[in-house]
């Protein structure tokens, strides 16, 4: 008889500021629950983002980390180091021909939608609240998009969503034992058209967020994802991507986010206080797990 495979649990902070008191909720949960299960835990360090993720920032986060006491089983994979990872996922979706160039940029996607509005047209919206794409180039011919590819080299390639949606063929779903930001909890269909089509990559970036986190999990074996309840919504995408890429589905746990007085998720660009100012200021890693709820050593408080 086959011994069963280790769970393998994951945490994913991003080298583009300090980390606050948000990042360590998730990544005590992240760290508690793999340990509780005798589960591999690994860091990854998404730093696609090369202008603003730097050594310094990694270097203090993964310091920060250690002084909360979490620690990680291998070296960390570095996304940086693996672009050709991604070239090669998002070459299947091309050869598929679910991608395509888009070149508005965002004033022009902006100027686009409120043209469609002031015509009484409703634009519908992502889960984040980003506007889907309006442009045509999804239907352009190929001798089209080739010479707007020579003209705009900079550009984006999206996924065509309600293609990527057909050649799947059938309902997605993934096993939700958290909750959504509603309470979804159990077995949940992926609803990716909600989504319209996500940028999958940029011309000089072979990957975005979504693909390169969907291709990561599948070569670090990740079993289990554990992450904010903000993200709960890109699952569907991840689900569609998972598909298209022959990827299994890993178990996925949302949980609460840790929110300021005026309930607003704790954010890096609002310069929420870092975990380095806290430490700063005396205050010790207990007294961090006690602020954010989570000293009675229970999952969630």
């Amino acid at each position: 008889m086959s011994s069963p495979v280790q769970p393998v649990f994951r945490f994913a902070p991003s080298p583009n500021g300090a980390l606050h008191l948000g990042h360590a909720y998730a990544a005590i949960v992240n760290h508690r629950m793999a340990r509780e299960m005798g589960a591999k835990f690994l860091l990854r360090i998404e730093d696609i983002d090369r202008v603003r993720c730097t050594p310094l920032l990694e270097e203090q986060m993964l310091d920060d980390l250690s002084w909360l006491g979490i620690d990680w089983d291998e070296e960390p994979r570095r996304q940086s180091d693996h672009f050709g990872d991604y070239e090669s996922a998002l070459s299947v979706l091309v050869d598929a021909e679910l991608v395509y160039p888009a070149f508005l940029s965002r004033r022009e996607i902006r100027q686009c939608i409120d043209h469609k509005q002031a015509q009484g047209s409703h634009w519908p919206c992502d889960p984040d609240g980003s506007p889907h794409y309006p442009g045509d180039e999804r239907n352009w011919t190929k001798i089209d998009l080739q010479e707007a590819c020579h003209s705009q080299p900079i550009h984006s390639l999206r996924l065509n969503m309600s293609k990527a949606i057909a050649h799947v063929g059938r309902p997605l779903v993934f096993d939700e034992t958290g909750r959504g930001p509603n309470g979804e909890t159990g077995k949940q269909e992926a609803n990716s058209r909600q989504w319209g089509d996500v940028v999958i990559a940029r011309s000089d970036t072979p990957t975005s967020y979504h693909l390169s986190a969907v291709v990561d999990d599948a070569l670090q074996g990740i079993t289990h994802v554990v992450r904010g309840s903000d993200l709960f919504h890109a699952t569907s995408v991840h689900r569609v991507l998972q598909d298209l890429l022959g990827f299994p589905t890993p178990t996925y746990y949302h949980h609460q986010l840790v929110l300021d007085s005026h309930g607003r998720k704790l954010s890096k660009s609002a310069g929420d206080t870092s975990l380095r100012a806290l430490r700063l200021a005396g205050v010790t890693a207990h007294d961090v797990i006690r602020m954010i709820g989570l000293d009675t050593g229970e999952r969630q408080p």
